[in-house]
């Protein structure tokens, strides 16, 4: 019965003529869980800014959190360094191990959800490594959490056939803006759907 009224209700929004607005509300959870899976992804979730797993000197960035703090989305991101000079195998420098933040304000592309005015928040006191991490705060971190909100929305309306009967399809998506509100990001969208 409630696959039947949802249809009734879907098919009555999509005979409308008008357009109506319908607001996405994402969690710091979601958008960690993306930074996560795009860039987060090497052995035990680190992304390697020099170096990789084998090399003895090495820059990498893990344990990603991201939070909401006024109009602004903060990732947070712990850092491990080995600086030196690659020697007989090893690393003869230093050690540091900071954490490292990056504010970012949303922004609407297209379908797509992104990000920009990257703003660094705090940062290490070592001048060398920040060398390093400047530029990954200020835009790799920016363009791996973009999100093409109209391809989400399509892999889960694809399985709609099986779960409610009807054959769901997004046809035409469309992001007006963005904001945080409290502990949500808020995405107002249109967008046009067709049942078979």
């Amino acid at each position: 019965m409630n696959a039947a009224r949802f249809a009734l209700c879907l098919l009555l929004f999509l005979m409308a003529r008008t357009t109506y607005a319908v607001e996405l509300r994402i969690s710091a959870q979601a958008l960690e869980h993306t930074l996560k899976s795009q860039l987060f992804n090497a052995p035990s979730g680190r992304y390697y800014i020099k170096g990789d797993i084998g090399s003895p000197c090495y820059v990498y960035a893990d344990s990603p959190k991201v939070s909401f703090s006024g109009d602004r989305i903060v990732v947070h991101v712990h850092t491990s360094a080995r600086l030196g000079t690659h020697l007989h195998g090893m690393c003869i420098g230093i050690g540091l191990s900071p954490e490292a933040d990056v504010s970012l304000l949303p922004d609407a592309e297209g379908e797509t959800i992104g990000f920009r005015d990257a703003r660094i928040e705090h940062l290490s006191e070592s001048r060398e490594l920040n060398f390093l991490l400047v530029p990954f705060l200020d835009r790799k971190i920016p363009s791996s959490m973009k999100v093409n909100a109209a391809d989400l929305l399509r892999k889960v309306l694809a399985q709609s056939l099986q779960s409610t009967g009807y054959d769901l399809k997004l046809d035409r998506l469309k992001i007006h803006s963005m904001q945080v509100e409290g502990d949500m990001l808020v995405v107002d969208v249109d967008g046009d759907l067709s049942v078979n």
